[in-house]
């Protein structure tokens, strides 16, 4: 695969720092809704013949104490929405993403900054890690059509040394970064 059919999507230029060139960057803005709203911009203008790989990149945080370093979830999850409630009213709803490539991490996507012990707690009997864009980026991907590969670096345990996330972000975009240079 080369860089040309690659496009590398982050939330954050602070995330996508060590990006190297010749890479396509999308920068989406924070949460689910900028994050789907620019990648499914993004791909309903792409005029290539084929649509090009979506690999987000960006921090994460453990809901394990074990968990540190760099994951490519094979599954991601929409942790913040009532699927079943919604389905006890008949209707379908996409909460969880199966991803090829991936290891066998699971991520949670949800629009709350987890910096709790609590709310952690919850969400690591269902997942790994957790973010603020990954679900929402693949499922307009998938819808897309396109190919999508999540690369999280754990920045943070989600509780109050997520507030700490600006001084770890250096350190996070390099590995990053040289993740892209290694496997793209």
């Amino acid at each position: 695969m080369s860089a040309n059919n690659v496009l590398v999507v982050s939330a954050t230029k602070s995330e996508a720092a060590y990006v190297p060139q010749g890479y396509e960057l999308l920068i989406t803005g924070i949460g689910k809704v900028s994050a789907a709203t620019a990648v499914a911009s993004a791909l309903a203008r792409d005029e290539r013949d084929d649509l090009p790989l979506v690999v987000n990149i960006g921090t994460a945080g453990a809901l394990h104490a074990h968990h540190g370093g760099l994951y490519v979830p094979g599954v991601v999850i929409n942790h913040d929405i009532s699927s079943t409630a919604i389905r006890a009213l008949g209707h379908d709803v996409a909460d969880r993403l199966v991803l090829a490539g991936g290891d066998d991490s699971v991520l949670a996507t949800g629009d709350a900054f987890i910096a709790d012990a609590a709310t952690r707690d919850a969400l690591a009997q269902r997942a790994d890690l957790v973010d603020m864009e990954g679900f929402a980026i693949a499922f307009a991907a998938q819808a897309a059509g396109a190919t999508c590969r999540l690369v999280k670096h754990v920045s943070d345990h989600a509780d109050d040394s997520a507030l700490d996330w600006p001084a770890m972000i250096d350190a996070s975009a390099r590995e990053l970064g040289r993740w892209l240079l290694d496997n793209v």
